[in-house]
């Protein structure tokens, strides 16, 4: 991996340590050259002209995001972000009253927020699997669930965003499969990541953005649909003529494939810089990227656990590149402003981002630094070089 050519192709990096990327990576200038053309193309002939003449791209971008998931390119769906791909998801399932939703403690709160609106909704139960001692969630405790409450659906975040944990999806996507059950994974974190494979993991779901660590751009997302869905004819609750075709005055037919969890309108320039940025990550190799990026996390945390009043709070068996910490005396908000003042990006979480997470772990929230393969070993000491000023006011 040639670091010094990674960071000519990413702009960004002449401006500011980037550490923020569990929110959204630095695109590289494929990504940048795939969106602005496109744009430019629609100035020059029209939004539906471009579209047309660029319609093969559009289907390339499709196969390079399936490459990157491990699927066939006819099971992936574009969407305007994770959080429309995960509710697409979500709508197809047709949920009863007294049917179980079974997830995790950790699960993103946007997820945790529509499981709560089901179950007031339709009656729907959810249940949060406990954790193991070790951190993550506890699979002996989700075999049981599965086996004993056969929920209709298990619902697990990849990579949660308030912390570095990296659950074993592929573990329960096996107890999910050998009983039959649906199972959404949300992919979000996860994917320019690390390595990931919807067959190996088993999931019907998976869904996906385009603007963290794959360093797409933002307003863009993805959906992976299972042969499964497909074959039972589960569909999203709302459909429009992109994913059906309205054939009699009281009959629609569901598109065949993925495409009926797509909506008519798109920003393709978007959908197009997806794709670039999937054929970047693939191109370097998501085993590099993820083995580089946990490296610079782990030389993270243990750099921050030596500063005075900084404690690390990230828990598990496997861990990830988003770092997490809390600060004694300082909000979370507070030590971004400061840290964005000398030029270092990271972001900043409070209890509401992580109810369950943060109550459990006592704090308030946590200032969250995400480094991804292209950034340097000294943007790491520029960082706690900051943090050790700001604590020192």
């Amino acid at each position: 991996m040639n670091i010094n050519k990674l960071r000519a192709d990413t702009p960004g990096c002449e401006q500011r340590i980037h550490l923020n990327n569990a929110g959204a990576g630095l695109m590289p200038q494929p990504v940048l050259d795939a969106i602005t053309n496109h744009l430019l193309l629609e100035a020059d002939i029209g939004g539906y002209e471009a579209e047309a003449e660029a319609a093969d791209a559009i289907e390339g971008s499709r196969s390079s995001l399936a490459q990157l998931l491990g699927a066939p390119t006819d099971r992936v769906a574009f969407t305007e972000h994770a959080t429309a791909s995960f509710v697409a998801a979500l709508s197809a399932v047709d949920f009863q009253t007294g049917d179980l939703i079974a997830t995790t403690r950790a699960d993103y709160a946007s997820n945790q927020i529509a499981y709560l609106s089901l179950s007031h909704r339709l009656g729907v139960q959810v249940l949060r699997v406990p954790d193991a001692p070790e951190g993550g969630v506890d699979l002996a405790a989700m075999e049981e669930v599965i086996h004993r409450r056969r929920p209709r659906l298990v619902t697990v975040t990849h990579a949660p965003s308030n912390s570095g944990l990296i659950q074993d999806v592929a573990s329960i996507g096996t107890m999910c499969r050998a009983r039959d059950v649906l199972y959404l994974v949300d992919g979000c974190q996860s994917v320019g990541q690390m390595p990931v494979d919807v067959e190996q993991i088993g999931c019907d779901f998976f869904s996906g953005t385009s603007r963290k660590y794959l360093r797409g751009p933002r307003g863009a997302g993805f959906l992976f649909i299972s042969d499964r869905v497909l074959d039972t004819g589960l569909e999203p609750l709302f459909l429009d003529m992109r994913g059906a075709d309205w054939i009699a005055d009281s009959i629609y037919q569901p598109a065949p494939d993925a495409r009926r969890f797509e909506t008519w309108e798109f920003a393709w320039a978007l959908v197009l810089g997806t794709g670039a940025a999937a054929r970047y990550a693939t191109k370097i190799g998501l085993g590099p990227i993820r083995d580089r990026a946990r490296s610079l996390a782990t030389v993270l945390r243990e750099n921050l656990a030596d500063l005075d009043g900084v404690r690390v709070l990230d828990v598990g068996p496997e861990l990830g590149a988003t770092v997490t910490t809390s600060v004694t005396g300082w909000s979370s908000v507070d030590l971004t402003n400061q840290l964005r003042m000398r030029g270092i990006n990271t972001s900043s979480q409070t209890r509401i981002d992580a109810v369950i997470d943060y109550d459990t772990k006592g704090v308030d929230g946590a200032l969250r630094i995400s480094p991804h393969y292209y950034n340097l070993e000294s943007d790491l000491d520029l960082l706690i070089d900051a943090l050790y000023e700001i604590l020192s006011l």
